[in-house]
């Protein structure tokens, strides 16, 4: 059920507190196409869900003047192709954060939230021209998205032209927020830097020898190179380095030559459905004496990841692994709306995008005529969200926000290894460097 205004309260309230107690308390990488989602043409539609046409009816008739101009979200994600899980999370959990964060009205200011999905079929060529359609053809306010970084790091030059706001989710690519970024980026996402120091964290210390693979892209690279720098302040080696085509199935090679280094530990970023996990366990690298450390993927990488049981990485997001009100609304909400499935990796993202989106217009009555205004609301703005407390680091505007050390276990009923908490990481711990030049 959409929340009261009540409710709303109590949830944030909850929440804040919560987030204050770990701050205390801590100190310091698929499936079936969205249904709800249009083809690709790019039609307006009610950002609410199933229930979305029923919130949009219900905003028009208690509190929206009969001609009051709706506000446009414009939502990139990749609907087709080797990512299309992740676009697909990223728009349910979007849907959902609309309707939670105007608590069902899908209105702020009096003016009704329009969302307009394009698919970017992660190809950076498509994804300029779907974006220039958003912003000239529809006239978005806002852009959000989108689930490819190098889809994402080619759109960013239009919002300089166009002066919008992009809501940069889920692509994690550091450039994003360093030497690409421009004032009008905001990530609700988390950066390769912040993996990093996950990953690192659980890992890396004096004299271990450690091994890297991940895909030849600049989602691949980045998180590479921020784990590096990490795990070598920490006083590890890195003794290979291996990189594959990002739509190869077969690695052999890049396994061999990771074997012949004899590292302690093989660190891999991924992302997609043609992950590396099969052939890890063919080649038997575990029985060489090297442990596998990793971030906890999507569900569907999860079912490939039995023979990993025990492996101790961290995650961005599993649906047991936060505890407020928000995340627990999230997750009895999603298993109502689609069939009794869990939110997935990232759909709290989707939904922290839109909470965000709502949150700075709230800031500005709903006004989106100027955009340094909206600005200077999302700097430095902090919000709530399935994953605590979030917020837009004014340098860069990075979402700070919370990770997990996780260990894979294997638990009676579930068909994968589940990711279990260790520890919650805190924002102040995975805090990324400040990597543009403002």
């Amino acid at each position: 059920m959409v929340p009261t205004r009540r409710t709303m309260k109590t949830f944030l309230t909850l929440s804040m507190v919560a987030a204050l107690l770990l701050a205390a308390a801590c100190g310091g990488g698929a499936a079936e196409p969205e249904a709800a989602a249009p083809a690709s043409g790019g039609e307006p539609k009610a950002a609410a869900g199933d229930n979305g046409g029923a919130a949009k009816e219900s905003a028009a008739t208690e509190s929206e003047p009969a001609n009051a101009e709706p506000i446009r979200i414009g939502l990139l994600a990749s609907t087709t192709g080797a990512l299309e899980a992740y676009g697909k999370q990223t728009i349910r959990g979007f849907e959902l954060g609309i309707e939670y964060a105007t608590e069902g009205t899908n209105a702020v200011g009096g003016r009704p939230i329009e969302v307009v999905i394009e698919d970017t079929e992660t190809k950076p060529d498509v994804a300029v021209t779907k974006a220039t359609k958003l912003l000239e053809e529809h006239k978005v306010d806002f852009l959000v998205g989108s689930s490819s970084s190098g889809d994402t790091l080619a759109v960013l030059p239009l919002l300089e032209d166009y002066k919008k706001i992009m809501v940069v989710e889920p692509a994690v690519a550091d450039s994003i927020t360093g030497d690409a970024w421009n004032k009008y980026v905001f990530r609700t996402g988390r950066n390769s830097s912040q993996d990093a120091v996950a990953g690192a964290a659980a890992i890396a210390g004096q004299g271990v020898k450690i091994a890297t693979f991940a895909p030849d892209s600049s989602f691949g690279r980045d998180g590479i190179a921020a784990f590096k720098e990490t795990a070598e302040k920490l006083g590890a080696e890195l003794v290979a380095e291996e990189y594959a085509d990002p739509a190869a199935t077969d690695f052999t090679a890049n396994i061999q030559k990771i074997m012949n280094a004899k590292p302690d530990y093989l660190f891999v970023v991924w992302a997609g459905a043609n992950s590396p996990w099969k052939q890890i366990s063919d080649m038997k690298v575990t029985s060489q004496g090297i442990k596998i450390s990793t971030g906890a993927p999507d569900i569907a990488a999860l079912k490939t990841m039995n023979d990993l049981v025990g492996m101790e990485g961290f995650s961005v997001y599993y649906h047991t692994l936060p505890s407020n009100p928000i995340n627990d609304w999230l997750v009895e909400e999603h298993k109502k709306r689609h069939n009794g499935e869990v939110p997935d990796l990232f759909t709290p993202g989707g939904m922290s995008a839109a909470i965000a989106v709502v949150e700075a217009l709230k800031k500005t009555g709903g006004a989106t005529n100027d955009t340094d205004a909206l600005i200077a609301a999302m700097e430095g703005m902090s919000f709530e969200t399935p994953k605590g407390t979030m917020t837009f680091r004014p340098e860069d505007h990075q979402a700070l926000q919370t990770l997990y050390a996780v260990r894979l276990e294997k638990q009676e009923g579930v068909d994968y290894p589940v990711p279990v908490l260790i520890k919650e990481l805190s924002p102040e711990e995975t805090a990324p460097p400040i990597r543009n030049s403002r």
